[in-house]
């Protein structure tokens, strides 16, 4: 695989707006990755089932970078439970170790592609309704946030995202203030990353037809670009979920995600 000039824009579009993206809506850009990498691979030879994995190993490996730098604009502005990252990490280690090294290894592409787009088109409805759940509770207690950080980090290892979809509705609903949930979010995504990006490395170490400078399933060249053009304007986003129309924004990019899970579903219906 040739390291071309066109490759290296490719990679630098994807991580300006992906970064952006992390900042502005809490999401860790994952969702956009995903597609637009396999594409990438998938145009230089990587064949497809390996394409897909791939994709979701490297976008949740850029995630710890861009959730680094989103955190921290977010923390400025004192937004983040830093209570509640404690108490849902452990439970994200957990999952997220079943879901990289286990399951993720264990299924074929072709059906991570499936859930992926799934999950982002039930992801792109509940962005575009903009339907919030009705803060009827309170935050529980250690064990529920840990059983609670163990779906968000199992799920988000399958799909390569850093969690937001799960975890600001979650705490919404259980009366934390949406923008306090949001920045929460963002912080939830390191250890979503860190964990899943290590099973990545384990579980994919053993493959042998992996492209040149990948370690287990992650594509080195591809984090190296995405992680350094995002970690720059993941913090304008960041400033600009206080001062533009969000919830204008967030309809507009539900269609763009419509888009990109009818891709991964058809990824998935084509792949032999």
């Amino acid at each position: 695989m040739q390291f071309e000039i066109t490759l290296l824009l490719e990679l630098a579009l994807l991580g300006l707006c992906s970064g952006f993206l992390a900042g502005l809506l809490g999401i860790g850009g994952g969702m956009v990755m995903v597609p637009f990498i396999t594409v990438i691979l998938s145009e230089r030879g990587v064949g497809g089932e390996l394409s897909v994995k791939m994709a979701i190993a490297t976008s949740m490996a850029t995630i710890v970078f861009t959730s680094i730098s989103s955190v921290r604009a977010h923390h400025k502005r004192g937004a983040v439970r830093w209570d509640l990252v404690k108490s849902f990490a452990p439970g994200i280690v957990v999952g997220a170790a079943i879901a990289s090294m286990g399951v993720f290894a264990a299924l074929k592409g072709s059906s991570l592609a499936l859930f992926f787009a799934l999950f982002v088109g039930f992801s792109a409805t509940q962005m575009f309704l903009d339907k919030k759940p009705a803060a009827s509770r309170q935050i529980p207690g250690g064990a529920g946030l840990m059983g609670a950080g163990g779906v968000i980090g199992f799920i988000s290892g399958l799909v390569g995202a850093g969690g937001g979809f799960i975890s600001v509705p979650f705490m919404t609903w259980c009366n934390v203030a949406i923008h306090r949930a949001v920045a929460t979010s963002a912080a939830l995504g390191f250890p979503i990353a860190l964990a899943n990006a290590v099973g990545y490395v384990l579980s994919g170490s053993h493959l042998a037809d992996l492209p040149p400078y990948s370690l287990g399933y992650i594509w080195l060249p591809g984090l190296a670009v995405i992680a350094s053009c995002s970690i720059f304007t993941a913090p304008v986003g960041a400033s600009a979920a206080h001062k533009l129309p969000v919830k204008r924004l967030k309809r507009v990019f539900a269609s763009i995600l419509y888009l990109l899970a009818a891709y991964m579903l058809y990824r998935g219906l084509a792949i032999r």
